[in-house]
């Protein structure tokens, strides 16, 4: 039978319905390479995903301080709205991170949204809505977590695995590249990182049996210029890692689906990678599985990866190292710091690869154990068909995607921890494209959960720890007013001492927090940006809440004017 296909035309433009129609000023013609690389010179300013290529989500402002924090207040607030196939709780979630560049904020959203907002004042300058298709396949919410900003152009891409460009100033489209197969199950979710002449965008969709890779293209034409896969092929070093027959690798996950760090010395990108596939049944996927659950530098001009670290070899607890790689110094050495979900925070050096230490971050950890030269012990695991298994910490990790922040000032990292268990039952499955890869049924604690802001020096020792009755669920932010800045699930923004951990100011937001905070300034006033939307995978990481309210505003606060 001869199927026939309608055009069924182009989809509604919403962002020319709403009567915001504006342009914004052409700051973003000024971003350039050799601007993001001495960003943090511009501490007015957020340039680029983490604030500078280190990752450090380290603000130098400090007009807000430990001794004044307690008088901030909302200075103007953004309603970003819902809309689409809003199904519950789990649907979608507000976690970007707002880029901010000489007093115009870019922000996305899920489901294709981006603004372009005064980022003193949150008058919506311009919107850009793109048409992400009902049926993509997304494993946990609809989400973006957001831009990058060069040469007059913003980028984003989209669930259906699209990377646009737009004008910073009109936010009409420039170009559009798609680099992910929605038939497979691929999609996207992290925000580009330009670096060069060259944006660099990673994949998702791990949990459907896809093969990770990152992808960059050019700035201004958008053409591909390479790719790198995160799993080797037959022959490829690390190869050895998959079962030499079938097609294991080629569904093996892997997805390096948050933004990495660069580092201009060693001409690396440094990314983590996710989990193999499927998550949970390592029978079909004999071997370590290289260079899944991985800390990799890749070189960003030829996109070939020069070392590796893996941080859990055959993975089947779910434990992605997608988390940010830091970068910092420490007694003449180059370092990274990486707080993996397995439970432990590792220090290498970013030159080679070498592993310096090893330490945990979370009190429970009995899936394993790793020593402190790197050697993995495997304890706990669904290795037998249908026969529950209870491991600490869950699949979500004891630290999530969201980031943690070092500040050079106390040379302290802070790290949001979530310290909750769950429960996995292999139950093995054919693979089938597009369809759930997981190989087991689990369910994530909803009870005997706690969670902390902890902070560690370079040694890994903790100095000191703010406690929370539930996990903490969003990233952290560390600025020269020696604070740190951190969301609750339940809605609550605090303002700590970055010394000692002590709460100094709270204010309650409406929602629950899983985005990422911003520091920036305009005309000499400071402001502390937090996106405030309660959602996403919320079974994997506390079911508890599921039934919590959502939220979908911007709050932007400030001393008083």
């Amino acid at each position: 039978m001869t199927v026939e296909y309608l055009d069924a035309g182009d989809a509604i433009d919403q962002g020319t319905l709403s009567g915001k129609n504006g342009t914004a000023p052409a700051v973003a013609a000024g971003v350039t390479y050799e601007r993001i690389l001495d960003a943090r010179s511009e501490p007015q300013n957020w340039l680029t995903y983490y604030g500078t290529y280190d990752g450090q989500r380290y603000s130098p402002l400090d007009q807000i301080n430990t001794g004044n924090v307690h008088r901030i207040g909302p200075a103007w607030m953004f309603q970003a709205g819902a809309s689409g196939m809003i199904a519950g709780a789990s649907t979608y979630a507000f976690e970007a991170t707002p880029i901010v560049v000489d007093g115009v904020m870019y922000l996305s959203g899920w489901d294709g949204w981006l603004w372009a907002l005064d980022a003193k004042t949150g008058q919506e300058l311009w919107r850009y809505k793109h048409a992400v298709p009902y049926d993509v396949s997304l494993c946990c919410g609809n989400v973006n977590r957001g831009v990058a900003v060069a040469r007059g152009k913003v980028f984003m891409v989209t669930a259906n695995a699209h990377l646009l460009a737009l004008d910073a100033t009109t936010g009409k489209r420039v170009w559009d590249r798609t680099y992910g197969d929605v038939r497979a199950g691929e999609s996207a979710t992290l925000a580009p990182l330009v670096v060069k002449n060259l944006v660099i965008v990673g994949s998702s969709g791990g949990e459907f049996g896809v093969r990770g890779h990152l992808d960059a293209f050019d700035l201004d034409s958008g053409e591909h210029a390479w790719r790198c896969y995160t799993v080797p092929k037959p022959g490829e070093p690390g190869s050895e890692t998959w079962p030499a027959d079938g097609e294991a690798w080629a569904r093996g996950g892997a997805n390096p689906w948050l933004t990495g760090t660069f580092d201009p010395e060693t001409n690396l990108l440094y990314v983590g990678t996710g989990n193999p596939a499927p998550d949970f049944d390592g029978g079909v996927r004999e071997g370590d599985n290289l260079f899944t659950d991985s800390i990799v530098a890749v070189d960003v001009d030829a996109g070939r990866i020069r070392w590796q670290h893996q941080c859990t070899p055959h993975d089947v607890w779910d434990y992605d190292s997608i988390s940010e790689c830091i970068l910092f110094e420490s007694d003449g050495r180059r370092l990274l710091a990486h707080f993996d979900k397995n439970g432990y925070f590792f220090v290498l050096d970013r030159t080679n690869g070498e592993l310096v230490q090893v330490t945990p971050f979370v009190d429970r950890i009995d899936w394993g154990a790793i020593t402190r030269d790197g050697k993995v012990t495997p304890r706990k695991y669904p290795d037998k068909e249908g026969e529950p298994v209870h491991f600490y910490p869950g699949p979500a990790g004891a630290k999530e995607w969201t980031h943690a922040a070092y500040s050079p000032r106390t040379g302290l990292f802070y790290v949001p921890v979530q310290d909750v268990g769950a429960t996995a039952t292999r139950r093995r499955r054919e693979f089938k494209e597009s369809i759930p890869y997981w190989g087991a049924g689990v369910q994530v604690d909803a009870h005997d959960m706690t969670g902390s802001v902890s902070a560690f020096d370079v040694n890994g020792e903790e100095k000191w720890r703010w406690r929370n009755e539930v996990p903490m669920c969003a990233s952290v932010l560390a600025t020269g007013g020696d604070l740190v800045f951190a969301g609750e699930p339940t809605g609550e923004f605090n303002a700590l001492d970055a010394r000692t951990g002590e709460q100094l100011w709270q204010f309650q937001c409406g929602s629950g927090h899983h985005s990422s905070p911003v520091a920036y300034s305009v005309d000499g006033r400071q402001f502390v940006a937090v996106p405030v939307g309660w959602g996403g995978w919320i079974e994997g990481f506390l079911p508890g809440m599921l039934g919590a309210g959502h939220g979908s505003a911007l709050i932007v606060f400030a001393l008083p004017g």
